[in-house]
Formats: structure tokens, sequence, C-alpha cells
């Protein structure tokens, strides 16, 4: 089983321009879209998290049950949902403002154990910048690691939440040592600092750098580089896309049985490139489509 760490909000999606354009409520959230995706992809997943018991909150655990994600470890609160409202720019890329003080998932509280079965844990995006609950999916990203299990991490970074830049640099790198796979935007890794290298030496066994519609580069510790192209595609927007990328990684990883930095070590020129292909053609399909829609097993076809 993999397991999904991190919030589950409400985007609001403007149907039209302008500062007053209608706005959809859709499921959002980084770690919640990648459950949703590793669902639908047919990988046994779990979501940990803490949501609302309003209606926003019922709606969210819906859509995973839906996805045929287990949400019997998800926490309940009566604080109210996080909502992010979503500007999308002519390219269909996204930007967001977001309304966080006193909701669920900032709550969240370290579980005293994991799913039966947990093989890798995948963490990212707000909930590892907003206190309390950030401190206690880091304490649960070095539990997971310190057991021997399969970690990964996109900081999906939110400037507008981000008060302290330096602060969370440095947070960050604190991370790597208990990361086996780290997967960031160039846009992310601009921000960020440092370099793939870098981060390599601080302990991750393989770094993904995605690059819009130009691709995807996997970079290992045995100073390989891998890279494929992006899949063409007509773009509504951008919603999910990343958070497809990390499924689809997690996903063809536990198909390959490579859940394991050895594993990672071990896949080679071609085992990469069919890896990242596979990722790039699920996030084209995401971008597709207007929202976090993430395909199907069936839409992709084999690995």
């Amino acid at each position: 089983m993999i397991v999904v760490a991190g919030e589950a909000l409400i985007d609001l999606v403007p149907q039209g321009t302008g500062a007053l354009a209608e706005l959809k409520p859709a499921l959002g959230g980084g770690p919640y879209n990648t459950a949703v995706a590793l669902g639908r992809l047919g990988s046994p997943t779990a979501f940990c998290s803490r949501t609302s018991y309003d209606a926003f909150g019922e709606a969210l655990l819906d859509g995973l049950r839906g996805a045929g994600v287990d949400v019997s470890g998800v926490q309940r609160g009566a604080e109210p949902t996080t909502l992010a409202v979503a500007t999308i720019d002519g390219s269909g890329s996204a930007a967001y403002s977001f309304y966080v003080e006193g909701t669920a998932d900032r709550l969240f509280a370290a579980p005293a154990a994991l799913p039966a079965g947990a093989r890798a844990l995948s963490f990212g995006t707000c909930s590892l910048v907003l206190e309390p609950g950030a401190s206690a999916y880091e304490e649960l990203m070095r539990t997971a690691a310190g057991q021997g299990l399969f970690t990964a991490l996109d900081p999906n970074i939110r400037t507008v939440l981000i008060s302290d830049p330096d602060a969370y640099r440095a947070r960050f790198r604190s991370w790597l040592p208990s990361v086996t796979l780290l997967k960031l935007s160039e846009e992310d890794a601009e921000w960020l600092g440092g370099s793939p290298r870098e981060w390599l030496a601080a302990g991750p066994s393989a770094v993904v750098v995605t690059r819009g519609g130009d691709g995807l580069t996997a970079f290992t510790r045995d100073g390989a580089e891998y890279s494929v192209p992006g899949e063409k595609v007509d773009v509504v927007d951008t919603i999910g896309a990343g958070d497809t990328v990390n499924a689809a990684l997690l996903h063809g990883l536990s198909a390959q049985d490579s859940l394991s930095a050895e594993a990672l070590a071990g896949l080679g020129a071609d085992g990469w490139t069919r890896l990242l292909r596979f990722a790039a053609r699920a996030a084209a399909i995401t971008c597709s489509r207007a929202g976090a829609e993430p395909p199907y097993a069936a839409e992709l076809g084999e690995l």
C-alpha cells in the first residue's frame, strides 16, 4: 500500500476572466490529488490527513472513496475546510491564494501507527508549511524513513504561505536525509536553490524535475541523467499535473516492485525512460481537461 499524507482542500476555480468571475468548487490539494490519481491507476492507496465534518469535508472523502482510496485513517474535526482560490493565466497555468486560518487540516496529529502493508509514503505541498500540522507530518516522514519505508517528497512550493523563505529552505534541506525520491518542478527548484546533485548528496536516491510541456528529467546518485519530452496536448489548465506525475511515478515503481532505494539504483536507462514517459503521458491527460482530473489506468495503457 502507498500512503499519501497531506492536505485535502477545496479549489475555487474561476469560470471566466476578471476578479469577479464565477467560482466553481473542485476537490483538491496536492496530496489529495496524488491519492486520487493513485487510486484511479489501481494502486492500493491510503490517505493520511485531517478533514472537516463540513459538507466540503464529506465531499472530499467521497471523492477518495470513489477512487478506491482507504480513508479509515483520516482524522476529522469541526473546523472548516481550507479553501484555495485559483487564477488561470492565458497558458492554462494556475496560481493560488489560500484561506487557511483555523482550518481542519492544520490540526493533523502524527498517527500512532501506519496502515498495515504500507510500503511507501508520499508528502508535500501546504501540509509541510502550515503549523502545527507541518511538524506532525515531518515527524511522520522521519518515522517512516527510520522504519525503512520508501518516502517521496514533492515540496510543491506555494510562496504566499511561506512567511520566512530562508527558514523553509533550511527545513527542506533537513528533510532530504529522510527522502528516497524527490520530485519537484523547475520553478520550485529555482526558488529553493541548490541543484539535483546537491540534493542527491544529502540523501535521496533519485530526483525528478518536471519541466512543464518540455518533459521530465531524472537524476540518480550514480551520476546518470535521463530525460523524456512532454506529451503534446491541447492544454485546458495545469491543475493537478504535478500531482499526477507523483502518482504515476509511485504507481510505476510499485508495478515494477521498485519501491526501495536499492531498486531505484537498478532501474537503468530503460526502466527510467519507461517510467518517465508513463508519467508524462499521465500528466498530459490531466492537462487536457479542466481541474484536477487525473487519468484512469485504462486511459494510459501499459507502463
